[in-house]
């Protein structure tokens, strides 16, 4: 919400900029139409303006001036498309999203809609502008930025851990995606395969086994050692049998 906040200040900050040369821009409005044989026809859509621009502008002063509000046009854009991946919203956010994104369409007709006050752009203009030409051009930035300022001021009434869930959703996901594979390399390795488990106790029963039996036959070895001694210590040193004894 801190950088949609953010967004909307830098978008005002250079419409202010841009409303202190509003005489610039009908009048290079006016040159753009009258080089396109189009002095009839409101300015009634954004495309409209780009084509001017495009194809009709033939000084420095005019394409600048324009460039700056198609600039802006196309900042509110991408505000929309940011406050649309906030959150879900509510009915009442999402109309005011929609009227937002249905304004800032390059092809949405402008010729009817008239910024009211405390807006006095269209007092700058003459009846006639007003009425048949720029009245809605000049309405535009300034109904979008109050649209906006509503969608924030109602989104900001939302429950803050509602917010917070949705807008960190991607971030959050892509850190449990992170600690789950984390998690899988440091964890000990689960049970082997049937087979290899039955070969391994099969192993170490057969080492058990002959480590059994060699200890018995140690034994035994110790054991026969012992009487063979136990013989000899007895019947004295073996003599070749017929000899009689000393």
């Amino acid at each position: 919400m801190n950088e949609v906040k953010e967004c909307l200040r830098n978008i005002e900050q250079t419409y202010k900029i841009f409303q202190q040369q509003q005489f610039t821009f009908i009048a290079a409005l006016d040159r753009t139409r009258e080089d396109a044989h189009d002095k009839i026809r409101p300015i009634a859509s954004i495309g409209q303006v780009q084509a001017y621009m495009d194809h009709h502008c033939n000084n420095t002063t005019d394409r600048r001036i324009l460039l700056m509000f198609l600039s802006i046009c196309s900042e509110l854009n991408k505000l929309c498309q940011k406050l649309e991946a906030l959150h879900p919203g509510t009915s009442v956010t999402n109309n005011i999203l929609e009227k937002c994104k249905l304004l800032v369409s390059p092809s949405n007709d402008l010729s009817t809609i008239r910024a009211k006050y405390p807006h006095d752009v269209v007092n700058h203009l003459s009846c006639d502008e007003a009425k048949n030409h720029y009245g809605g051009v000049v309405s535009l930035i300034p109904i979008v930025l109050d649209c906006m300022k509503a969608w924030v001021a109602h989104s900001e009434k939302l429950p803050r851990n509602f917010l917070h869930n949705v807008s960190d959703g991607s971030a959050d996901s892509q850190k449990r995606t992170q600690q789950d594979v984390s998690a899988k390399a440091s964890a000990p390795l689960g049970p082997r395969p049937a087979i290899l488990t039955t070969a391994t106790q099969t192993l170490v029963s057969y080492k058990d086994y002959s480590g059994e039996q060699n200890r018995k036959h140690g034994k035994k070895e110790h054991l026969n050692g012992t009487g063979r001694n136990t013989w000899k210590y007895l019947n004295g040193p073996w003599k070749p049998p017929g000899k009689p004894s000393f």
